[in-house]
């Protein structure tokens, strides 16, 4: 097993640690860092950023040939770390000795130490990780640390007292899983990337103190979840319905192809897009007819046919339910000389 060790007071510092530790390459944008692996020891990619408020995150999409052991140091303050396993799994103790605790694909975790305590985190070797790790300093500015995101986070956990071994494993939510592909979708740069990438960090981190307190509220935890192995089906049911919303997907076809019930497909539909399996369909082939009437030169009734509508009148409905405006008046806006059919 290769043991790393990092100190998360940084960012610069913990891409230094892990550039000597895994080879590659490092690359630096306006306070992102970026490093490339391809040896014979790991394969992957890891990026982090530092925001305001302390907060900073660092992702992980990684494959080791060997066992890993990362030791987090803290060494000035006892930071939150909110992790999401998007990929694989991951295994955290406090100190090498310590308990061990599971973190598993589609699941959440929240977590501190006493100060001066490690957090360790164990890779198996040969298997995909990827997760994403937002750490909330817990040291603010005395004279306007009331008012910081920081402090808040702090209060919320621990109140006033100091921070404790503290571990919590959320349910399954997907939702996260959603919300961190639109991270790793940005392609804007500079300053721009910067912010989009802070907005959407703070939202992940609200969401998964939000799965906490929900957690908490849950007499019985597994009650109306999902199975990981019915979350995985779930999660490839939404993306074929994304690529391809023209298919004349039905519930009983999902179902058959799934091996899930019907009623386990409204119910994950439900928890993840707050749609039922029809209104997600009908949701995805929408956004479809707004690429095409933005990138194609097909009239308004080729679209409506090839996105697997049958009636004009129901698509130009719903059409105008989102975007505030006809179909026909969108393709003309975007190009006032456009003649639609």
């Amino acid at each position: 097993m290769k043991t790393v060790t990092i100190n998360t007071d940084k960012t610069q510092s913990i891409f230094e640690e892990l550039n000597k530790n895994f080879g590659g390459k490092v690359t630096f944008d306006l306070d992102e860092y970026a490093l490339e692996v391809e040896n014979s020891f790991a394969v992957g990619s890891i990026v982090g950023a530092t925001f305001n408020d302390t907060i900073s995150y660092v992702q992980f999409d990684m494959t080791f040939s060997v066992d890993v052991r990362m030791d987090i140091l803290n060494l000035k303050s006892s930071p939150i770390y909110f992790a999401y396993c998007s990929k694989g799994n991951l295994v955290h103790s406090f100190g090498n000795k310590g308990e061990e605790h599971k973190l598993n694909t589609f699941q959440t975790a929240i977590v501190t130490s006493k100060h001066k305590k490690d957090n360790v985190l164990f890779f198996e070797k040969d298997k995909k990780t990827v997760f994403t790790l937002i750490i909330v300093g817990t040291e603010a500015d005395k004279d306007n640390q009331i008012h910081s995101l920081n402090y808040k986070v702090k209060e919320t956990f621990f109140e006033h007292s100091m921070p404790q071994d503290f571990f919590y494993v959320g349910s399954y939510n997907l939702k996260i899983a959603e919300k961190i592909e639109q991270l790793n979708a940005i392609t804007q740069t500079g300053i721009v990337r910067n912010l989009l990438k802070e907005g959407i960090l703070r939202i992940i981190l609200a969401m998964e103190i939000q799965q906490r307190a929900d957690d908490l509220v849950a007499f019985d935890k597994d009650a109306n979840c999902l199975t990981l192995r019915e979350m995985e089906e779930i999660k490839e049911l939404s993306e074929l319905i994304k690529a391809s919303p023209e298919e004349a997907f039905t519930i009983k076809s999902l179902s058959k192809r799934s091996g899930l019930s019907p009623n386990k497909l409204q119910e994950g539909f439900k928890m993840i897009h707050n749609r039922t399996v029809n209104d997600y369909i009908t949701h995805m082939r929408v956004l479809k007819a707004e690429i095409l009437i933005r990138t194609s030169d097909l009239n308004i009734s080729e679209i409506v046919y090839c996105i697997g509508f049958t009636s004009r009148s129901y698509f130009s409905k719903i059409f105008k339910q989102k975007f505030n405006c006809s179909p026909k008046e969108y393709k003309f806006n975007l190009n006032p000389l456009a003649v639609t059919a």
